[in-house]
């Protein structure tokens, strides 16, 4: 007895129901394809660079704190920019704000390729900071709103792209590194057209419900850290960016290592990165909260720079703690984003551009104190000022966990 076209229909839902649960996060419409594929490349650009610190230090005779300034001009425009994005991005719509974005890094990361001084490379990465905030504010909503598979595992797939990009990036710069410091920006430029072409054809022009945008003003990222919960996480993201630009910025001048290697070390920092921010964070959350998560990451991770702090001159210890790190990093990443997506009744993408112009503040402030700590000091005083901030950071989430505390409950009924 062959089965009837109901019974058929309602297995095939089943089977299909059953599938969709299992790869919930993988089953995304092109478009989420082509935004992740894009935020890899702009996320690449923040750890290209690393590799080829110390040669660009050598080759352009400047000094270790002039360098570090490469993190300095891009984190500082990217703060100020991340003011101006919601604006941008509602009058242009997401889609051409990504492109303009692209764009921008694209003839930034190459003119930085083609220059012969420090001040001018400096200035000219803060260019690539002005896209790559365009880019970066405007991929989140861009993947929340066209992701099929809720908030919470948009995030994760969010999170997923910024890990590859990072990880990927020190390997792609050492290798490209190794034949001239100029490989790795003109490299960044190349990704960034593949990435154009990727979004313009398979990005649908209106990412907004029924086509309705929203236009936003330059206040309203100010009007949202009126909201407690949303500035004390942005003051947390301040305080902890500066140990992990610390770690990003200085720690390739103390390894002792050349481009291959040094791509190396951040090709594993940023593989551990990529893995825990999509598989370990969720089910920290769903074991502990996310607040408890949090504070528990950034207690490890100021441990581990008052490690390196301890063991400056040993090279094993600052290689073993820099591949450690990626690990605590990565989560914390998820977690603290994942709380400010919830942290307060605003639009996401004001929430996120607030947030991220507090949050790089801290990475516009820590390379170039790092690298003057170190010049002033001793190697050592750098990883130990890091850790101190990280410290703080605990402290002022245990002190506003009123504010916050709500965030749990959000967290896990997504």
């Amino acid at each position: 007895m062959s089965p009837s076209p109901k019974s058929t229909i309602e297995t095939a839902l089943q089977i299909s129901d059953a599938v969709q649960k299992q790869s919930g996060l993988l089953t995304q419409p092109k478009a989420v394809w082509a935004v992740f594929f894009a935020s890899i490349i702009a996320f690449m650009g923040l750890g290209l660079v690393d590799p080829i610190l110390p040669a660009i230090a050598e080759q352009l005779h400047a000094s270790h704190s002039e360098v570090t300034l490469l993190f300095t001009s891009y984190n500082a425009v990217m703060a100020v920019a991340m003011l101006i994005t919601g604006v941008i991005s509602s009058r242009l719509g997401i889609k051409w704000t990504l492109l303009t974005g692209i764009v921008i890094i694209a003839i930034f990361s190459a003119l930085g390729g083609f220059s012969n001084g420090i001040w001018t490379l400096v200035g000219l990465r803060g260019g690539w900071g002005l896209g790559n905030a365009l880019f970066v504010a405007t991929a989140l909503s861009a993947i929340v709103s066209l992701s099929n598979s809720g908030t919470a595992k948009a995030i994760i797939l969010y999170e997923a792209a910024i890990g590859l990009g990072i990880s990927v990036g020190p390997l792609l710069g050492g290798w490209l590194g190794a034949m001239s410091w100029r490989g790795p920006f003109l490299g960044v430029a190349t990704l960034m057209i593949i990435a154009f072409i990727g979004l313009l054809l398979l990005m649908p022009k209106s990412t907004t419900p029924n086509g309705v945008k929203t236009r936003t003003s330059l206040l309203d990222p100010f009007r949202a850290l009126k909201h407690r919960s949303l500035l004390v996480f942005g003051i947390t993201a301040t305080l902890y960016n500066f140990g992990f630009f610390t770690l990003l910025a200085y720690a390739p001048f103390v390894m002792g290592l050349d481009e291959h290697g040094l791509g190396f070390v951040f090709l594993g920092w940023g593989i551990l990165l990529a893995i825990t921010s999509v598989f370990m964070a969720p089910k920290l959350t769903e074991a502990f909260g996310t607040i408890k998560s949090m504070c528990m990451m950034l207690i490890l991770f100021a441990a581990l720079l008052v490690v390196m702090g301890i063991w400056t001159s040993t090279q094993w210890v600052i290689i073993a703690a820099v591949i450690l790190a990626g690990a605590l990093l990565g989560n914390n990443n998820t977690l603290i984003t994942t709380a400010v997506m919830n942290a307060a009744p605003v639009e996401r993408s004001t929430a996120s551009a607030a947030y991220s112009f507090l949050r790089f503040i801290g990475g516009a402030i820590a390379p170039f104190t790092a690298g003057k700590l170190a010049e002033i000091y001793n190697p050592s005083v750098p990883f130990l000022v890091g850790a101190g901030f990280v410290v703080i950071s605990v402290l002022f989430i245990w002190v506003n966990n009123k504010h916050v505390k709500h965030v749990d409950g959000i967290s896990s009924s997504h």
